[in-house]
């Protein structure tokens, strides 16, 4: 229950802003700047979470880094939310990044913290990890629903009071970290464990052509995690510059529609086992790359009143597009490398999907957003409007090119998985 607790508070902290920030930065007219936050957050992730994972084997605790790593985001983030406060709808790029851009450093190498102070409290009381952790991970997922609803009822999402709902539950989690049963710190040999914790020894695997376009394909479709995070609720409330459409419950309620693709999530983890014995892992990536293709494409054809279950079909896809890739994928790596580097390769697959891919990702993604939309403003609010569905057209003949690319160059003899497996 105490892990329960913890799962949930590590993602309902990133619910606050993750999928509401865009509307926040287009209200304030920052909405050509969407890519750069997002892509900050690759930017965190390929280096902080190796750096403060070596600082948590060899000095501090890693619950007590967890408390504080979240108290420094929590005070980052409040220190935003009163920066927002004071310059109302005149806000500056630089200020409000760098406030966020450290927040977001502390928080992204705490999803590796938590998942190392959960399996040490595992298997200190006898459990497996293995067995166990899964069913507390999706109280993580409920917590960010939770947030995203919390953020749209309390009428949040577009604006700065987003900021302090990441600071009052960072703070909550931040004291509750400390409560956790303690990890222990070594001392053993610091030349071996920087080469292990920065993932060197995983690189060798770009030897085998067949994991070398295994981590290739990883970075081209982990291009496509972060798009819908960044851009999916300034489009949905772009709508609400139309009157035919401004009074629709996805224009204002984004975050709740969007929030069915969390749901769906959620219910698609239970699948993977099903598909993955009985297909295989590049079937199930290529449903996966499919489910993109769609995922973008009805947005493209969607709307908020008559095409509104396309909006809806779209979250439901969005939970095959994300969990047979990223969990089949880690499952993947887990069986097809040797145990002396199977975490260093778990660290490549993080790094190429969320590191390199989400950074790429959210830079391109703003590129072809300002390239055919533009912002308007009606009343006293900002619009981001234009040819949006061209704009997810692209994304998804991308998904779709990476996927005819991904059947052809992935060359794999599927072995049926067992018990010994």
């Amino acid at each position: 229950m105490r892990l329960v607790i913890m799962s949930f508070l590590q993602f309902a902290v990133w619910g606050t802003y993750l999928t509401s920030l865009g509307s926040y930065l287009v209200g304030v007219g920052l909405g050509s700047r969407i890519g750069l936050f997002y892509a900050m957050q690759g930017v965190a992730s390929l280096f902080m979470p190796a750096l403060l994972g070596i600082v948590a084997d060899r000095l501090i605790p890693a619950q007590r880094l967890l408390a504080l790593s979240h108290f420094i985001a929590a005070l980052c983030m409040a220190l935003a939310g009163c920066y927002g406060m004071v310059r109302g709808t005149d806000v500056a790029f630089g200020p409000l990044f760098t406030l966020y851009a450290v927040g977001v450093a502390f928080y992204m190498p705490t999803l590796a913290l938590s998942n190392s102070v959960a399996y040490n409290a595992l298997e200190k009381a006898g459990l497996d990890p293995v067995s166990v952790f899964p069913s507390i991970r999706i109280f993580g997922t409920i917590g960010f629903i939770c947030s995203m609803w919390a953020v749209d009822l309390l009428g949040l999402q577009r604006g700065y009071g987003q900021f302090f709902a990441y600071a009052v539950v960072g703070l909550a989690y931040a004291l509750y970290a400390l409560t956790l049963p303690p990890c222990p710190v070594s001392r053993g040999n610091a030349s071996k464990s920087l080469v292990d914790a920065w993932g060197i020894r995983a690189f060798t695997l770009f030897k085998q052509r067949q994991m070398a376009v295994f981590f290739i394909f990883s970075f081209l479709l982990g291009i496509s995690l972060q798009i819908t995070n960044g851009f999916a609720n300034p489009f949905i409330s772009s709508f609400g510059s139309d009157p035919a459409y401004a009074g629709t419950f996805g224009v204002r309620h984004a975050n709740i529609l969007i929030s069915l693709s969390q749901i769906s999530e959620t219910c698609c983890i239970l699948l993977i086992p099903f598909f993955l014995k009985r297909l295989g892992i590049k079937r199930v990536i290529l449903i996966a790359m499919g489910a993109w293709v769609l995922r973008f494409a009805l947005f493209g054809a969607g709307n908020p009143g008559g095409g509104v279950w396309m909006f809806i079909l779209s979250m439901i896809v969005y939970g095959v597009a994300f969990d047979f890739f990223n969990i089949s994928g880690s499952l993947f790596v887990n069986r097809q490398t040797d145990k002396s580097i199977r975490s260093s390769a778990q660290g490549l697959f993080i790094l190429m999907t969320n590191g390199l891919g989400a950074t790429v990702g959210t830079l391109s993604a703003q590129a072809v957003v300002s390239r055919f939309t533009y912002q308007v403003k009606v009343g006293d609010v900002f619009y981001t409007v234009g040819d949006w569905p061209r704009v997810w057209y692209i994304f998804a003949a991308f998904a779709l090119a990476a996927g005819i690319l991904f059947a052809v160059s992935f060359k794999y003899k599927y072995q049926p998985y067992t018990t010994s497996n």
